[in-house]
């Protein structure tokens, strides 16, 4: 079976077939020339996408060495294995055991350090950023209304950042930003 009818459940319709489904028949010079020139053009095809393919394998790999030691950046992932690392007491609960794909040379400050209590992750792995204070309020002028909004103090894993978000979303989602706020002046 041809892969196109794998994949389509039909056989192909190509010039050659033509003629068994019913449709103009190509006889003579011209069918050999169109098929000719069809098989020149999948050939072309074919040839660019194994350039570039080869183009992506043949693209030279900087070799990972590490050093007892030395200070790596860790993507956590549990089904990989290759360096075992010495780990602080608070990561007690993490196999010591990565592939090396997971580590990356760190060029930090040694000095700089966030306690593991400061940093809050959802059960998707991802930072949790929560607002902090209602910094400032506006009213954003529409066409035909007015949308109160509110500047935005957040904890963040990169420090204070400010946003300008709804007043009304915000009371929703954290109504406790609101416990102490003054309604803002119509």
């Amino acid at each position: 079976m041809a892969p196109f009818e794998a994949l389509y459940g039909r056989k192909c319709r190509s010039p050659i077939c033509w003629d068994e489904i019913g449709e103009a028949q190509i006889t003579g010079p011209e069918l050999n020339q169109e098929t000719s020139d069809k098989i020149i053009q999948i050939r072309d095809n074919i040839r660019v996408a194994r350039s570039r393919q080869k183009s992506y394998t043949d693209k030279p790999q900087k070799p990972l060495e590490f050093q007892v030691g030395d200070l790596v950046l860790l993507k956590v992932s549990p089904w990989k294995v290759a360096y075992k690392l010495e780990l602080p007491p608070s990561l007690g609960n993490v196999h010591p055991t990565f592939h090396v794909s997971n580590l990356k040379k760190c060029v930090a400050d040694e000095n700089l350090h966030i306690p593991l209590d400061d940093v809050r992750i959802d059960e998707t792995m991802h930072f949790v950023e929560r607002p902090v204070e209602i910094m400032d309020r506006e009213i954003k002028q529409l066409k035909r209304s007015r949308i109160p909004i509110i500047k935005v103090r957040w904890e963040s894993k990169r420090g204070p950042e400010f946003t300008w978000e709804r007043e009304d979303q915000m009371k929703l989602k954290y109504p406790h930003l609101f416990a102490d706020a003054v309604a803002p002046a119509s």
